[in-house]
């Protein structure tokens, strides 16, 4: 496990699992093969963190690398860990073989001491730096407007529109704009106006009573709480 030299740049834009291959809209995954494969690797990975006693840790792979960050319970260390992969080689398979090389340490050394203390403490001086800071494994939490995508879409806004300082009014003027684009005096199809006006009165209803969306996670990295596995949160939002 030798540190590479590289940037070590989050991947963007690209499966979740494989990294290789782009993605099409809001699917984060180019298979549910491909999803599986991974969730199979966390959920051994899940065991060895257990074992070593993690408080929480990251996962994250670039173009030739695989970053796996851990930090134990009661220790203000994070231990980073790096494999270097083969541009055919993907993450998961990776991850496989990291986690098999940091298992068979941990076992051997439980096995010859009968201590999980100093197992533990074998693997963890195996990681190739022990001076991460401690802020790269805390997560962060996004909150976006609950049910209205569909609204939102019809009168050509985002979920950030819903939350700025002037939102009863961009929904009003957006509601204006489409209204006269879509009107059936105009030319427009009435069904599709029919929906323009509902999606405006569903918007105006949802900004007197505002729900969210919350979700915690650590941008372009897999987060790992203690106890389940998080997926990345966008890497900008």
């Amino acid at each position: 496990m030798k540190e590479n030299r590289t940037s070590l740049t989050l991947v963007k834009k690209r499966c979740l699992s494989c990294g290789d291959k782009k993605v099409i809209g809001r699917r984060r995954y180019c298979s549910p093969e491909c999803r599986q494969q991974l969730f199979r690797r966390l959920h051994i990975l899940t065991g060895l963190l257990r074992a070593l006693e993690t408080k929480c840790a990251t996962f994250f792979f670039t173009d030739s690398s695989l970053i796996l960050d851990i930090k134990p319970k009661g220790s203000n260390k994070v231990y980073r860990f790096l494999y270097q992969r083969s541009q055919r080689q993907k993450p998961s398979q990776a991850l496989y073989y990291l986690i098999d090389e940091l298992g068979s340490i941990w076992w051997d050394n439980k096995k010859r001491t009968g201590k999980r203390y100093q197992a533990s403490q074998q693997v963890l001086n195996r990681a190739i730096k022990d001076n991460i800071s401690p802020e790269s494994v805390i997560p962060v939490e996004i909150k976006s407007p609950a049910r209205v995508k569909k609204f939102l879409v019809s009168l050509d806004l985002t979920h950030n529109d819903l939350q700025s300082n002037r939102a009863t009014q961009t929904v009003k003027s957006a509601y204006r704009k489409q209204a006269l684009k879509h009107h059936p005096d105009r030319g427009g199809n009435s069904d599709e106006f029919r929906k323009i006006n509902n999606a405006y009165h569903e918007l105006i209803n949802w900004l007197k009573s505002p729900t969210f969306q919350v979700r915690k996670g650590i941008p372009g990295k897999w987060y790992f709480d203690g106890k389940k596995w998080k997926t990345p949160l966008p890497v900008s939002f």
